[in-house]
């Protein structure tokens, strides 16, 4: 006997999605499965001020991982996040830099973790000037990365407590509008090989 469409859509479970610890466990939607091992490895995208009911967080999307399941819940990890494209292109401006680099940290925990933040600049700057400001946005990052664990970390990445730590290192060479940390991926964990 063949299955109908809606048998097979009956035989479906809704489960609870559950943010990370470090964002206070709060439930971020639902989805369905027929069995909980399809859960496991599926990507959900939330943005920060849904999670915080913040409005001035929308711009910031978290990308999560279901890497549980128990009873009616699948709880996720933190994999990465990024800010929205509209928000991005909205801080260029004419006549002015904007500084980017890309660096692979570790943390105080064993977490391999890829930030790329990026620098605007009030007025262009020179090449010298760029190079410098790189090269401080890089050395911020990886002493912070250092002296916390991942979740400490992502914490400072997504309040902005980083940006302002590159900021006030930066504003000495230059003049700067803006910091942002435009995207963070989670690259490896303790103990896995990258």
């Amino acid at each position: 006997m063949a299955v109908t469409k809606t048998e097979g859509w009956k035989a479906k479970q809704w489960y609870n999605l559950v943010a990370p610890e470090m964002f206070g466990k709060a439930n971020i939607g639902e989805t369905v499965a027929d069995v909980p091992e399809k859960l496991i490895g599926r990507v959900i995208e939330v943005t920060l001020g849904e999670l915080t009911n913040d409005l001035s967080k929308q711009n910031i999307k978290l990308v999560l991982k279901v890497d549980s399941v128990g009873g009616d819940s699948a709880y996720t990890k933190f994999t990465g996040h990024q800010l929205t494209q509209d928000y991005l292109r909205s801080l260029i401006k004419r006549s002015t830099s904007n500084i980017e680099t890309n660096i692979s940290v570790l943390t105080k925990d064993g977490y391999t973790v890829r930030v790329k933040p990026s620098c605007y600049t009030i007025k262009r700057a020179r090449a010298n000037q760029v190079k410098a400001i790189r090269s401080i946005m890089n050395s911020v990052i990886t002493s912070k990365a250092k002296e916390m664990d991942m979740e400490q970390f992502v914490q400072e990445i997504v309040t902005g407590k980083l940006s302002a730590s590159i900021y006030h290192d930066v504003k000495p060479i230059y003049p700067l509008r803006r910091v942002e940390v435009r995207k963070t991926e989670i690259e490896a964990e303790p103990g896995t090989a990258s």
